[in-house]
């Protein structure tokens, strides 16, 4: 019985640490969620990039214990080393922290190279779709009317897209 002891322990401790990134990865969404409510109001090119650099904040890890690998959040991992002033894992979380927002942030640029052209082109479709086929004349009421006939004809009504009221 004894052997069996150390197995389940560490079976017991690497599903605990497994509970506790499925809780923090819960807790995480919530709080991704709430940002995302927060910050609907801002312009389109200020709260993207914040919501991705929340997003990298709540959701990169960083290793505690090589020997076992044991990840953690980096963000907690930092908090915890600056507020206790304990170990020497407050570097390594700020350049996971780092590398992982490098990353996010290339993939988010690539993100926008791709979407800036289409959207582009979507928005002119959608004028091209809006805007009369027909190019409208210039001229005024006046002119039309004094280029032809003193009353237009049928024809210049339904060419030149005007009302043509009788004359009592």
């Amino acid at each position: 019985m004894p052997a069996i002891l150390p197995g389940i322990c560490h079976l017991m401790f690497e599903n605990e640490n497994l509970l506790a990134w499925a809780v923090y990865a819960v807790a995480a969404l919530g709080c991704l969620l709430v940002w995302f409510r927060l910050t609907r109001w801002m312009w389109r090119y200020v709260r993207e990039p914040l919501r991705v650099l929340v997003a990298v904040l709540l959701f990169s890890p960083t290793i505690v214990d090589p020997g076992k690998e044991l990840f953690a959040p980096a963000i907690a991992v930092s908090a915890l080393d600056i507020l206790f002033k304990v170990g020497n894992n407050l570097w390594r979380a700020v350049a996971d922290l780092a590398l992982y927002g490098m990353i996010a942030f290339a993939a988010y640029l690539v993100f926008v190279a791709i979407r800036w052209p289409i959207e582009r082109w979507w928005k002119e479709r959608r004028q091209a779709r809006l805007e009369p086929e027909e190019e409208q004349d210039p001229r005024t009421l006046r002119e039309i009317m004094d280029d032809g006939d003193a009353e237009p004809t049928y024809a210049q009504h339904d060419r030149h897209g005007m009302r043509v009221e009788p004359r009592l």
